[in-house]
């Protein structure tokens, strides 16, 4: 396993380098990105592919009366090499600097706050990963990608505020596949690896895989009682997220929950949704240099705080809580409800139960209706038993009746879902969430 040392430490060697050399009416804010990460690819249950990715890199924001401009840096992990780089950032940046234009909405954070979380639970070893999901694929077609180690975020300013932020994780994104082409997905992630928690949730996959060699059963059209996976909810909560609770697509009428912050509109007494920073993936200082702590979003089916960053807190007159450029949730947490794992299917009676949703996107925005797929394993339960897959159809349902009218249960058992996305670097963002029970789902065709 790769392990990290100290980044903090160089980090702060640029910082103070970056002081040294600035004018005296220049500004900056430096943002730091680094992983230290192991990669192991499976096919067949086997180990096909293994490597380790180390790399680090920073964002630089140089203001010099109410202009900026942006530079992002990678470090070689060799303090002459880096500070040469960002001494050629800085000139750049003073060069281009007096082409622009003065932002009417930049607003610095010049507080000195400080904030230090290293989280270095030991993760477990390659060689225990390789050996436990050998033995619970053995004879399966499994593919699958695990990704782990240290992910570390910085933050400092000219003003003096200074974050470090590092974190041990683990994400196991797999799918079980049929010889009739069909399959599971699942993953398993999170801080600590439990061997015993690992087994039951592959053994729950394992199951819903021999429910898919029996014949697919095609429904018609019409209204279905519905069982939402916590993974199929994390594609509903994942359109929330672009926009719903933004503070600019708010105040510009944009957003997906724009009746529910109006008051016009309400979701069920049973849902609650915070932004959790605490014990998450995710720094507690934004990448506008602003602390972050947990918040709100959504109390017993009520709006409550919004997203507000800087930019939006200087347009609209609002104070800024650390929400990050894209005013998008980072660490969602979704209150349990009281329905165990183990009366799923009897609760659900007849109807059907999703595992996954895929290809959301709003047929009707202001309504805050989605449309989508069902993916993998879906089934037909009839007296609280799996009868038969389904074939693939179409949603078309409103959150407002999914998470508001129609809505019966959420589980007392939440998922924790971290991003699975590796494009440029893993991922600090998660969801912690519960299954839905609904009364009535939309299935178009």
């Amino acid at each position: 396993m790769i392990r990290t040392a100290d980044q903090a430490q160089p980090f702060k060697a640029l910082v103070q380098w970056l002081k040294d050399a600035l004018r005296e009416t220049e500004q900056f804010t430096l943002s730091y990105a680094a992983e230290a990460s192991e990669f192991i690819r499976f096919n067949h249950a086997k180990v096909r592919q293994a490597g380790q990715v180390q790399q680090a890199s920073v964002h630089f924001k140089l203001i010099d009366n109410g202009r900026h401009a942006d530079l992002s840096i990678t470090l070689s992990n060799d303090p002459e090499v880096d500070r040469q780089r960002l001494a050629d950032g800085l000139q750049q940046l003073r060069e281009t600097l007096p082409l622009l234009p003065a932002d009417p909405y930049l607003m610095l954070n010049h507080t000195h706050w400080q904030s230090h979380h290293v989280q270095d639970q030991p993760l477990p070893g390659s060689e225990q990963v390789v050996e436990e999901i050998g033995r619970a694929g053995a004879g399966l077609d499994l593919v699958g990608i695990y990704a782990a180690g240290p992910i570390s975020r910085g933050f400092a300013s000219s003003g003096g505020a200074f974050g470090w932020h590092q974190a041990n994780s683990f994400n196991f994104d797999f799918s079980l596949f049929h010889e009739n082409g069909e399959a599971v997905k699942a993953s398993y992630a999170g801080h600590a690896w439990d061997s015993q928690a690992f087994a039951l949730r592959f053994q729950q996959a394992r199951e819903q895989l021999e429910f898919l060699g029996r014949p697919l059963r095609t429904l018609a059209p019409g209204q279905y009682r519905a069982y939402l996976a916590p993974a199929a909810l994390e594609e509903i909560m994942g359109m929330l997220a672009w926009g719903g609770f933004s503070a600019q697509s708010i105040a510009s009428k944009h957003s997906p929950l724009q009746k529910l912050y109006a008051g016009d509109a309400a979701l069920n007494p049973l849902v609650s949704l915070d932004e959790q920073v605490s014990g998450s993936l995710s720094p507690a200082f934004s990448d506008e240099g602003y602390p972050r702590s947990d918040l709100s979003l959504i109390a017993a089916g009520s709006a409550n705080a919004q997203l507000i960053n800087s930019r939006s807190a200087a347009e609209y007159g609002l104070t800024t809580n650390g929400a990050g450029s894209g005013e998008y949730p980072s660490a969602l947490n979704m209150a349990p409800g009281r329905l165990s794992q183990q009366e799923i299917l009897k609760q659900l009676g007849t109807g059907l139960y999703i595992s996954n949703l895929w290809y959301l996107n709003y047929s009707d925005l202001p309504a805050a209706r989605l449309t989508g797929m069902t993916r993998f394993a879906t089934f037909w339960v009839e007296n609280g038993e799996i009868q038969a897959p389904v074939s693939t159809m179409r949603f078309d349902d409103s959150v407002y009746s999914l998470l508001g009218s129609q809505l019966e249960a959420l589980t007392e058992q939440r998922e924790l879902l971290l991003s699975a996305s590796t494009y440029g670097q893993r991922q600090t963002a998660s969801m912690h969430l519960p299954g839905a029970l609904v009364s009535r789902l939309t299935l178009t065709l």
